[in-house]
C-alpha cells in the first residue's frame, strides 16, 4: 500500500511557478508514495463560527470537511509556496487555519511536513518559509533539517514546458524528497 502525500501549492494561479515546481517534485517521489496536489482554491475563508458548537445556524462547509479528511488521510504534507509581501500567501494561511480545527480533531497534528519556497528574486521565499514554519510549529509537525529549500529566481529554473532542467537543482530537490520520505517513514501516523 502506498503512502499518501498531500502537496499544497500556495498559489492559486494556474500557471504559477509554485505549481510548476510542485508538479516536478511530485515526480521525484519514490515508488510506494502517492504524492498529489490537494487543491485549496475553493476553500471558503476560515470562520470559527463554522466549528463553534454554540453556533447552530452556520453549518460547516462541505469543502472544509473534504479538505480536512484529505489531510487526515495523508502520511505527510509537502508545502510548495511563493512569498507574498514577505509572508505566506493568504490562501495558504487560510488552508492552515481550516486544518487546525475543530480543536479536538486537528488535521495537522504530528503530520510530517516538507517545505519548498521560491521567489522570483534571489531570496527564494525565505520570509514565507520562516512564517510557514512558525504557523506549523504549533502542531508538532516534524520537518526535515538542513538544508532547507529556498529556490531563488524561480522563473529561470523552469523551461517553456514547465520542467526544471538544471541538474544541480534537480539533484538538490531529489535529495530533499528523499530526506522527507525518510522523515515520513520514521513518523507513522496513528
Amino acid at each position: 500500500m502506498s503512502k499518501n502525500i498531500s502537496v499544497l501549492v500556495g498559489s492559486l494561479r494556474r500557471g504559477s511557478f509554485a505549481r510548476k515546481i510542485a508538479h516536478n517534485v511530485i515526480g521525484y517521489f519514490p515508488e510506494g508514495y502517492n504524492a498529489h496536489i490537494v487543491e485549496i482554491r475553493d476553500l471558503p475563508l476560515y470562520d470559527f463560527d463554522y466549528d463553534d458548537p454554540e453556533v447552530t445556524d452556520k453549518p460547516t462547509p462541505p469543502e472544509y470537511m473534504q479538505y480536512r479528511e484529505a489531510i487526515k488521510a495523508s502520511e505527510g504534507v509537502l508545502f510548495v509556496t511563493p512569498e507574498n509581501n514577505r509572508t505566506i500567501p493568504a490562501c495558504l494561511k487560510n488552508a492552515i487555519d481550516i486544518g487546525s480545527k475543530p480543536n479536538g480533531d486537528v488535521a495537522w497534528k504530528n503530520l510530517p511536513a516538507g517545505i519548498i519556497s521560491h521567489s522570483v528574486g534571489r531570496m527564494g521565499g525565505y520570509s514565507s518559509q520562516k512564517n510557514l514554519r512558525l504557523a506549523l510549529s504549533y502542531f508538532d509537525m516534524p520537518t526535515p533539517g538542513q538544508p532547507e529549500v529556498f529556490l531563488g529566481r524561480s522563473p529561470a529554473l523552469i523551461d517553456e514546458n514547465g520542467d526544471i532542467t538544471a541538474e544541480k537543482t534537480i539533484g538538490f530537490l531529489r535529495d530533499y524528497v528523499h530526506r522527507f520520505t525518510q522523515l515520513v517513514d520514521a513518523h507513522p501516523r496513528d
